[in-house]
Protein backbone atom coordinates (compact mmCIF):
# COMPACT_ATOMS: atom_id res chain seq x y z
CA UNK A 1 0.00 0.00 0.00
CA UNK A 2 1.39 3.51 -1.10
CA UNK A 3 0.57 5.90 1.75
CA UNK A 4 2.59 8.68 0.41
CA UNK A 5 1.03 12.06 -1.31
CA UNK A 6 2.02 12.80 -5.02
CA UNK A 7 3.09 16.09 -5.18
CA UNK A 8 2.06 17.28 -8.41
CA UNK A 9 3.99 20.84 -9.60
CA UNK A 10 1.35 23.24 -11.09
CA UNK A 11 2.39 24.84 -14.35
CA UNK A 12 3.36 28.82 -13.55
CA UNK A 13 4.35 31.62 -15.80
CA UNK A 14 6.90 33.67 -14.78
CA UNK A 15 5.86 37.21 -15.22
CA UNK A 16 8.40 39.51 -13.33
CA UNK A 17 10.33 40.40 -16.80
CA UNK A 18 6.68 41.09 -18.40
CA UNK A 19 6.40 44.60 -16.74
CA UNK A 20 10.22 45.71 -17.77
CA UNK A 21 9.50 44.76 -21.66
CA UNK A 22 6.40 46.72 -21.64
CA UNK A 23 7.75 49.67 -20.08
CA UNK A 24 10.83 49.18 -22.18
CA UNK A 25 8.03 49.38 -25.57
CA UNK A 26 5.64 52.37 -24.18
CA UNK A 27 9.39 54.39 -23.88
CA UNK A 28 9.85 53.36 -27.49
CA UNK A 29 6.59 54.40 -28.65
CA UNK A 30 6.47 57.56 -27.11
CA UNK A 31 9.74 58.08 -28.55
CA UNK A 32 9.02 57.78 -31.85
CA UNK A 33 5.93 59.25 -31.76
CA UNK A 34 7.30 62.28 -30.41
CA UNK A 35 10.00 62.50 -33.80
CA UNK A 36 7.26 61.50 -36.26
CA UNK A 37 6.32 64.61 -37.72
CA UNK A 38 3.04 64.33 -39.45
CA UNK A 39 3.69 67.46 -41.65
CA UNK A 40 6.20 65.53 -44.25
CA UNK A 41 4.22 65.14 -47.01
CA UNK A 42 3.03 69.12 -48.73
CA UNK A 43 0.01 69.24 -49.99
CA UNK A 44 -0.92 71.80 -52.52
CA UNK A 45 -3.90 73.84 -51.48
CA UNK A 46 -6.53 74.79 -53.89
CA UNK A 47 -6.69 78.29 -54.24
CA UNK A 48 -9.68 80.04 -55.41
CA UNK A 49 -10.04 83.75 -57.66
CA UNK A 50 -12.69 85.17 -54.70
CA UNK A 51 -12.39 85.98 -51.55
CA UNK A 52 -13.44 83.98 -49.25
CA UNK A 53 -13.10 86.15 -46.03
CA UNK A 54 -16.61 87.96 -45.11
CA UNK A 55 -16.91 91.64 -46.10
CA UNK A 56 -17.10 93.70 -42.78
CA UNK A 57 -19.84 96.01 -42.83
CA UNK A 58 -19.61 97.01 -39.33
CA UNK A 59 -16.80 97.06 -37.14
CA UNK A 60 -17.61 97.47 -33.44
CA UNK A 61 -14.37 97.60 -31.93
CA UNK A 62 -14.35 97.55 -27.56
CA UNK A 63 -10.39 98.28 -26.43
CA UNK A 64 -8.91 97.54 -22.75
CA UNK A 65 -10.39 100.72 -21.20
CA UNK A 66 -13.76 99.28 -21.71
CA UNK A 67 -14.49 102.01 -24.67
CA UNK A 68 -16.84 101.15 -27.54
CA UNK A 69 -15.93 102.46 -30.86
CA UNK A 70 -18.29 102.00 -34.43
CA UNK A 71 -15.37 102.00 -37.31
CA UNK A 72 -12.71 104.80 -36.17
CA UNK A 73 -15.46 106.58 -34.51
CA UNK A 74 -15.43 106.75 -30.33
CA UNK A 75 -19.24 106.29 -29.01
CA UNK A 76 -20.65 106.63 -25.48
CA UNK A 77 -21.64 102.78 -24.41
CA UNK A 78 -25.21 104.04 -23.35
CA UNK A 79 -25.78 105.12 -27.07
CA UNK A 80 -24.31 101.57 -28.31
CA UNK A 81 -27.49 100.40 -29.17
CA UNK A 82 -29.58 102.44 -30.90
CA UNK A 83 -25.91 103.79 -32.75
CA UNK A 84 -25.82 99.99 -33.76
CA UNK A 85 -29.40 99.54 -34.93
CA UNK A 86 -29.05 103.08 -36.92
CA UNK A 87 -25.68 101.45 -38.58
CA UNK A 88 -27.50 98.12 -39.78
CA UNK A 89 -30.72 99.66 -41.25
CA UNK A 90 -28.59 101.72 -42.97
CA UNK A 91 -26.74 99.01 -44.78
CA UNK A 92 -30.06 96.80 -45.10
CA UNK A 93 -30.55 99.32 -47.99
CA UNK A 94 -27.84 98.33 -50.01
CA UNK A 95 -26.92 94.77 -48.46
CA UNK A 96 -29.41 91.79 -47.98
CA UNK A 97 -27.36 90.46 -44.53
CA UNK A 98 -24.58 92.93 -43.30
CA UNK A 99 -22.24 91.43 -41.02
CA UNK A 100 -20.82 93.10 -37.57
CA UNK A 101 -17.51 91.97 -36.89
CA UNK A 102 -16.54 92.68 -32.79
CA UNK A 103 -13.04 93.22 -32.48
CA UNK A 104 -12.84 93.13 -28.52
CA UNK A 105 -9.77 93.16 -26.78
CA UNK A 106 -8.81 90.18 -24.18
CA UNK A 107 -9.12 92.46 -21.10
CA UNK A 108 -12.50 93.61 -22.01
CA UNK A 109 -15.98 92.17 -19.93
CA UNK A 110 -16.83 89.56 -22.48
CA UNK A 111 -20.70 90.66 -21.47
CA UNK A 112 -20.48 93.37 -23.29
CA UNK A 113 -19.24 91.18 -26.44
CA UNK A 114 -22.60 88.69 -25.89
CA UNK A 115 -24.53 92.45 -25.85
CA UNK A 116 -23.37 93.06 -28.65
CA UNK A 117 -24.13 90.06 -30.33
CA UNK A 118 -27.39 89.87 -29.04
CA UNK A 119 -28.23 93.76 -30.43
CA UNK A 120 -27.14 92.23 -34.01
CA UNK A 121 -29.04 89.26 -33.95
CA UNK A 122 -32.37 91.19 -32.97
CA UNK A 123 -31.72 92.76 -36.21
CA UNK A 124 -32.46 89.56 -38.55
CA UNK A 125 -30.64 88.66 -41.22
CA UNK A 126 -27.24 89.85 -40.20
CA UNK A 127 -23.92 88.01 -39.95
CA UNK A 128 -21.81 88.58 -36.08
CA UNK A 129 -17.95 87.70 -36.05
CA UNK A 130 -16.23 87.84 -32.91
CA UNK A 131 -12.84 88.35 -32.64
CA UNK A 132 -11.32 88.46 -29.58
CA UNK A 133 -7.38 89.80 -29.45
Amino acid sequence: MNLRKKIQSEPEVFTDSLNDIIFILLMFFLIISTMANPNIVKVNNPSGTKDTKAKQNIVVTIDKEQSFFIGQTKIDPLLLDSLLRKEITRLRATIDTPSVVINADTLSYYGEVYRIMQIAKRNKPVKVVANVK
